[in-house]
């Protein structure tokens, strides 16, 4: 009986840790390499309809990023709403899937190299 109790615990606890894993990280993140932009002018908008014929709009951005050697590389990416200017941000590039995620920084945030080139 205690062998079943046991076994019980262990897998409830296996359960709940991978809830709050999947609830606390982003996996567009994991294993990504990390660019830096600003973002310059409104991005070009971009409408369609999903499946079920509902309207939606995006904002696609091409801009250059730069990793935290200084590289240089230019990035296309889409948000579901238009971002702030000249706001900076985190870009999260993945082989074969482009910008998988992004988030907004501080310039006190960037890379000392990036920072020299985003100026």
């Amino acid at each position: 009986m205690k062998k079943v109790i046991i076994s019980c615990t262990v897998i409830a606890a296996i359960l709940i840790g991978g809830l709050v894993f999947i609830q606390n990280v982003n996996l567009n993140r994991l294993g990504a390499d990390e660019y830096y932009t600003q973002i310059e002018g409104q991005g070009k908008k971009i409408e369609d309809k999903a499946d079920n014929g509902q309207k939606y709009v995006s904002y696609e951005y091409e801009l250059p990023a730069y990793d935290q050697e200084g590289k240089l590389k230019t990035l296309t990416f889409t948000a579901t709403k238009q971002l702030r200017e000249k706001a900076y941000l985190s870009l999260f590039v993945k082989d074969g899937k482009g910008v998988t995620s992004y988030q907004e920084v501080t310039k006190e945030e960037l890379p000392g190299k990036a920072k020299d080139k985003l100026k």
